[in-house]
């Protein structure tokens, strides 16, 4: 694959305009706040720190995930239109190119599955082979369904066969993998819903605490023993965190 296309890592989201900057001032604002409820002190922010960089790394993975959910979304549309235009007569290359009209009505000029459709075309002009176009789009997006598709047409293309069926069925397929993640989705709504809820709670019981009843906490603060004290809390707090995070990627797994 020649390196002189400009491709997207779907591993690792694209920061839009000003995008970072306000992921940074939030990731920020949560090592300020843990600093605050655990130690009133601005030098505890220095080793706070990694926990700011721990959040926005967190962020960054969940807006990657979401760009990969709407490139699969797309790209199933995409190859409905191409098995449509196969049909029409279309040999499957210029299908891919011709295709992006329909994706541009669709989504508009500047969504993914435009650009990559930019990507396919430009490659076919220098005489890449497509199945070479979608095996990178694949290894680049790290789509599952995208994977699949790329190794379905890789072989029908070499051992022939009904393409416009394949296409079609592999975009009925594609389909419904989505569907069912959305399903999960929803389904665990909910329980997402609680996890945040549940992450918010100690704190908010701590403003009520500390409004209340003023310098109830500050034996806790500024002294060893104190320092002990919330240091093994904050331990407990992030391990029952990163404990709550890890069993909603299994439910998810599990159920997808």
């Amino acid at each position: 694959m020649d390196t002189s296309l400009k491709r997207q890592d779907y591993h690792r989201y694209a920061w839009k305009r000003g995008e970072k900057a306000g992921t940074v001032l939030i990731c920020a604002g949560v090592t300020g706040i843990i600093a605050y409820f655990f130690y009133r002190s601005v030098w505890a922010l220095i080793p706070l720190s990694a926990i700011g960089i721990f959040t926005f790394i967190q962020v960054e993975r969940g807006k990657a995930e979401k760009m990969r959910e709407e490139l699969s979304g797309q790209f199933r549309e995409c190859i409905l239109s191409v098995a449509a235009l196969l049909q029409a007569g279309y040999a499957v290359e210029n299908a891919f190119m011709e295709c992006r009209q329909d994706m541009a009505l669709m989504y508009g000029e500047d969504a993914l599955i435009c650009r990559e459709l930019n990507y396919i075309k430009r490659g076919l002009k220098i005489n890449i082979f497509l199945e070479e176009l979608l095996e990178d789009l694949a290894a680049r997006s790290g789509c599952e369904e995208i994977t699949q598709f790329a190794q379905i047409f890789a072989l029908v293309k070499r051992n022939g066969g009904n393409m416009a069926e394949v296409i079609r069925s592999a975009a009925c397929q594609v389909g419904r993998q989505i569907e069912l993640k959305q399903e999960v989705q929803i389904l665990l709504g909910g329980k997402k819903m609680e996890l945040t809820i549940m992450k918010a709670m100690p704190f908010g019981i701590l403003l009520y605490i500390d409004i209340g009843n003023r310098g109830y906490f500050d034996s806790l603060y500024h002294n060893l023993t104190g320092i002990a004290v919330m240091t093994g809390c904050l331990g407990v707090y992030l391990g029952a965190y990163l404990l709550g995070e890890r069993i909603m990627k299994g439910i998810t797994a599990d159920m997808v």
